[in-house]
């Protein structure tokens, strides 16, 4: 048995593991390199082959689509009788404004990490972090809750179906989380199961939906006053066509549910498949493809989106749209048990159920295709955080969390799924004018200005109305950002580099003083001056009693982007004052550039190098905190620290004085 145990441990840490590429194989971590960096060469896009545009806009169509099993209600609460123009209002800002801002955000970020990508290139060091995870932060709430709110729904079309009403009553919590236990059963097993779930639930909610809808305007049709004592209601509450249109902005922002698939279209960009010529840098067949997808969803949608909300409106009594009422988040199913009968009407009650609890699909798919880009690139998520199945068990327990705060109420959870989606739909439309400006493109710059203005209209007007929206959005990015600087404090003394590259002249420094005990002075480069280096080689010889025979090499490093956790060294050899030899790195942090040199020094030599330092002047803690922040402070024990980690061998480890 004792042999055993560790080969079942190991085994289940490798399935755990599996994956680490699954999302998104082959790429590095984070977003496209800033403008002004120098390109990589082209490489063929890597990793899974992809699917057709089609097949991934089911995915994210399993979230987008499967807002018509609350959206004709939400709108009918929010607009009563004019629920129908408040609706082609939105159906205008969807194709005018929230389409062409995210066919934009495709071309420009076609890996999958949206506007959030974008709009991180206009900052830089901790400002650039901090509104990174802020935007995460409202990320994490619009897909967190895309699951949570889903499953809630489709747990309320399963305990009003007339044949479970009694036997499911109360039960909606637990219900709800076992829905959200079974989508996270989904993604363990593998990503391209849930892709072939989606193609065949959206086909058949599609379908259903139109036979409802189809139904519902034959019965308008043929029962003419309904359309009469619509018109009348309208006019007798409404007045005039400027006073409904008035009204419709008015209450466009509580419909805004409507436009929920647009961010997990594009977060799902990297599972569409491209062209044969595609590569990283340029996936144009996978571009097209995206905009394919978004183009196509957003009109199928808009159809529905009218049809249903006419119908509803029309058809069904107001009262059963509040709560306790037999429509209330679930009025298409009404219209299916009222005209079709309660056979048709559990088999659409089963097809929303599977959509609704699917919905949380496409959902997951851009928590795990978003954070492991980021976090674990800044340091601020353990190494395993950029594996699919550990992020998955993550994001469900975070759900049963969500689920069990909010007793699995639709209606509690619809302000911050509002407040989500509207503030990234903000970001997309800011992203894209910006990006337009710095083009050049003085039309689209304009027409995406506007747009921005509309979506962040909308933005603050429900966030003055459904202020809990941005409490529970304020939860999640103070939890993001106290657990990503949590996990960066102690991530703080690992090795940190990718690789270590010698220039000629930094090569021939190291193997020139290879033949006996390398040894290396860390200079804080000051004016540079010739009374500068010989000044530090007298003092480190003084306070060490190193011999005068023995020989140096100086190792100065400047402090670039301290905000950035890990990239490659690059150091360069230079003579001064004709007899000096320095060696100049550029990092973001001084202690993990000088052991991963030291480190790289001892392996290309085979000797094991020492290393002189002057104590910092300052508190402990304060030197701490600024190695911590700005990649400099208490830089002697620091680098010590991170030897030890990166080198468990004593005797192979470089040494390090201290004078």
């Amino acid at each position: 048995m004792a042999t055993t145990s560790p080969t079942r441990a190991s085994k289940l840490r490798a399935w755990m593991l599996e994956g680490l590429a699954d999302m998104g194989k082959g790429r590095p971590a984070g977003p496209p390199p800033a403008e002004g960096a120098p390109e990589e060469p082209e490489k063929p896009a890597a990793g899974h082959p992809g699917q057709p545009w089609w097949r991934v806009m089911c995915l994210t169509g399993v979230d987008y689509f499967s807002t018509l099993g609350y959206q004709p209600g939400i709108a009918a609460l929010a607009a009563g009788v004019l629920s129908p123009i408040a609706t082609i209002v939105l159906v205008i800002v969807t194709l005018a404004g929230a389409l062409p801002v995210y066919r934009r955000v495709a071309e420009e970020s076609p890996h999958g990490e949206g506007s959030i990508a974008m709009l991180s290139r206009l900052l830089t060091a901790w400002k650039g972090k901090l509104f990174v995870l802020t935007l995460l932060g409202f990320a994490a709430t619009d897909f967190l809750i895309t699951i949570t709110l889903s499953a809630a729904d489709a747990t309320t079309h399963l305990v009003e179906n007339p044949h479970l009403e009694e036997a499911l009553h109360n039960k909606q919590v637990l219900i709800t989380m076992i829905l959200i236990a079974l989508l996270g059963a989904v993604f363990l097993k593998g990503f391209l199961e849930a892709i072939g779930v989606a193609v065949a639930l959206v086909g058949v909610y599609l379908a259903l939906n139109a036979v409802v809808v189809v139904t519902g305007l034959w019965q308008v049709a043929t029962q003419g006053h309904l359309v009469t004592d619509w018109t009348a209601a309208l006019t007798a509450e409404h007045g005039n066509v400027f006073a409904m249109i008035g009204v419709a902005l008015i209450v466009f922002p509580k419909l805004a549910l409507g436009l929920s698939g647009f961010e997990t279209g594009v977060a799902v960009m990297p599972h569409v498949k491209g062209d044969p010529g595609d590569t990283e840098a340029r996936p144009t067949g996978r571009i097209r493809g995206a905009k394919k997808l978004l183009t196509t969803s957003a009109l199928i949608m808009s159809v529905f989106l009218i049809t249903t909300s006419f119908i509803t409106t029309v058809l069904i009594p107001h009262e059963e749209f509040e709560s306790g009422g037999k429509a209330n988040g679930r009025a298409l199913a009404y219209l299916a048990h009222e005209y079709l009968g309660n056979a048709f009407g559990t088999i659409y009650d089963v097809s929303t159920i599977a959509i609704l609890w699917f919905a949380g699909a496409s959902a997951m798919a851009g928590l795990l295709n978003l954070m492991p880009r980021y976090l674990p690139r800044y340091g601020m998520a353990p190494h395993w955080a950029r594996a699919v199945r550990p992020m998955v068990i993550v994001f469900t327990l975070e759900a049963f969390l969500v689920t069990w705060i909010f007793d699995a109420d639709v209606d509690a959870q619809g302000g911050a799924y509002a407040t989500g989606v509207l503030v990234l739909i903000c970001s997309a439309a800011i992203a894209v004018t910006i990006a337009a400006h710095k083009a050049g493109q003085r039309g689209w710059t304009i027409g995406f200005a506007v747009i921005s203005a509309v979506f962040l209209y909308t933005t603050v007007l429900n966030v003055i109305e459904r202020p809990d929206g941005v409490k529970i959005g304020g939860f999640f990015i103070a939890e993001i950002v106290i657990v990503s600087f949590v996990s960066r404090l102690f991530r703080a003394f690992e090795l940190r580099v990718t690789h270590v590259e010698l220039d000629e002249m930094a090569e021939r420094f190291i193997r020139d003083i290879s033949h006996r005990t390398p040894r290396f002075i860390a200079n804080e480069p000051d004016n540079r001056d010739i009374a500068e280096y010989r000044d530090k080689i007298e003092q480190i010889r003084h306070d060490n009693d190193v011999p005068i025979t023995e020989d140096f090499v100086f190792i100065e490093v400047t402090v670039t982007d301290p905000s950035e956790f890990e990239a490659a060294l690059t150091v360069r050899g230079e003579v001064m004052h004709d007899r000096y030899r320095v060696l100049t790195v550029e990092s973001s942090s001084v202690p993990n550039a000088l052991a991963a040199l030291l480190l790289h020094a001892r392996d290309i030599t085979g000797a094991r190098p020492q290393i002189y330092f002057e104590w910092t002047e300052g508190n402990p803690l304060a030197n701490f905190l600024r190695f911590f922040l700005f990649g400099r402070g208490e830089v002697a024990p620091v680098t010590r620290e991170v030897l030890r980690e990166a080198e468990k061998d004593r005797s192979r480890r470089p040494r390090v004085h201290v004078g």
